[in-house]
């Protein structure tokens, strides 16, 4: 039965990998719609696996976005490679646990090799903790509470000991076009929202240096910096260099969330844009962005090994005495029991390698410049930022319309229900941009092209009804 079982959801998988370049990106269907196919009611008799899988299938087809399609351009979310998917299936078949080096002596040796790789390819010190969780939400968060525990641990304070309460005050400093997940993160290890002390950012989304300098003046204390390697709407990168001055000047403690911005570093061509990063204290990033392997691929990185592996100190009786010669995956993350993340991230990186991890990165900025310049040539159409990477903002600005906010979101609705291809909107200094994201490994030229008509004939029919 488990054969015959597997088979046939091989055989959905592989119809559906097949086929994703024809199918139609987004949904029609309305939520009330997608709600009505699925059987909201639990059978009191299980059904068989054959048909348990089925419905599964039946409820969920209409409600798939297709984000892994190469036209999908509406976050960055990398579209998972053919070896990536196959280690993810083979990673929940074999189940493993990485709780500890005895729950799964072949997860933690992969995890100290890929660990090893990542900090290679993104040419951080090769000495460094590496963590791996969800996604960038977790991995910020983690970076942050080992920062939180360091900086108040010169203090002479034990915050594991005594908690916060009448802890020395510790100073955040964000920019302003930090990404949500540090705010999130901020919030979840207790330092509140409120106490962030934001700077100014320059038109791209870049740290203001002469603002973050002022700040720094006036924090008293422990302090964390937070940078950012690539933001989500510009691409565009902190100034790392100056800041790791101010930050060492301050004894400030700096975190760069590098989402997608860190993988920068495996290319000869972008790696300019992350210089003086490796000199921050932690790092964190995502695999399922650019190295684009499934979700569930964060990626945790801090400079004091030592620090970060005291993330975690209480042990369960049950997992044995710790044994510093082998990894045991709960020291580095917040979870204890997870999969084995390991597994996919050393498949997909020996099926790219070195060479093949640049050649996804080059090619997906390549598209993203592609798309600027055709934007370039659109009537009525600016391009917002100076394509550094892979985003691409574009407004669309004719002048007689009264609201050009309005039409910008009417032609994004346009291009997604007609299902060619997926861009979203975002809201860059006061006002409504086109957004686009490359970050899929399969997207070519002709997608682009065949985005770029989709795209003119939504700017023609909006103008159209517009004028009727």
């Amino acid at each position: 039965m488990s054969k015959e079982l597997f088979m046939n959801v091989a055989q959905i998988a592989i119809h559906y990998h097949d086929a994703l370049p024809s199918m139609r990106i987004g949904v029609s269907a309305s939520r009330d719609e997608l709600s009505s196919i699925v059987d909201s009611v639990l059978p009191d008799e299980g059904e068989t696996p054959d048909v348990a899988i089925q419905t599964l299938v039946t409820s969920v087809e209409k409600g798939l976005i297709n984000s892994t399609h190469p036209r999908y351009f509406g976050f960055v979310i990398g579209g998972s490679t053919p070896t990536s998917i196959a280690a993810d299936w083979l990673t929940s078949i074999w189940d493993q646990n990485t709780q500890v080096y005895n729950t799964s002596p072949a997860a933690s040796i992969i995890e100290d090799v890929v660990a090893q790789w990542l900090l290679d390819l993104l040419a951080l010190p090769k000495d460094a903790g590496v963590g791996f969780v969800t996604g960038a939400q977790m991995a910020n968060f983690t970076a942050l509470t080992v920062a939180k525990n360091a900086v108040l641990q010169k203090q002479g304070w034990d915050v594991e000991l005594n908690g916060l309460q009448g802890a020395p005050h510790i100073n955040v400093v964000c920019g302003e076009c930090c990404h949500g997940t540090i705010y999130s993160a901020i919030r979840l290890i207790g330092l509140g929202q409120k106490n962030i002390r934001t700077v100014h950012a320059d038109k791209h989304g870049r740290i203001d240096l002469d603002t973050l300098k002022k700040t720094l003046d006036l924090c008293h204390g422990p302090t964390i910096i937070c940078a950012q390697a690539g933001n989500v709407n510009t691409g565009a990168f902190d100034p790392f260099a100056d800041i790791v001055a101010l930050a060492k000047e301050h004894d400030a403690w700096l975190h760069i969330d590098g989402a997608f911005g860190l993988w920068a570093n495996a290319s000869p061509r972008f790696k300019h844009l992350v210089f003086g990063a490796d000199e921050a204290n932690s790092w964190a990033t995502d695999a399922h962005k650019w190295l684009n392997v499934p979700y569930d691929s964060g990626i945790v990185i801090i400079r004091d090994r030592e620090m970060h592996r005291g993330l975690k100190t209480t042990r369960c009786a049950y997992a044995g005495p710790a044994n510093v010669d082998c990894r045991d995956g709960s020291q580095w993350v917040s979870e204890n029991s997870r999969r084995a993340r390991g597994f996919v991230l050393y498949a997909a990186l020996r099926n790219l390698g070195r060479k093949g991890v640049t050649q996804l990165i080059d090619n997906c900025c390549d598209m993203a410049q592609e798309f600027a310049n055709q934007f370039a040539e659109l009537p009525y159409a600016r391009v917002l930022n100076n394509v550094v990477l892979n985003q691409v903002l574009c407004r669309l600005e004719p002048e007689w319309i009264p609201d050009m906010d309005a039409f910008n979101t009417a032609i994004a609705s346009r291009v997604q229900q007609k299902g060619i291809c997926w861009l979203g909107t975002t809201q860059w200094h006061g006002q409504t941009a086109l957004r686009i994201s490359v970050c899929n490994w399969s997207t070519t030229r002709e997608d682009v092209r065949q985005s770029m008509i989709s795209i003119r004939n939504a700017i023609d029919e909006e103008l159209t009804t517009l004028h009727n």
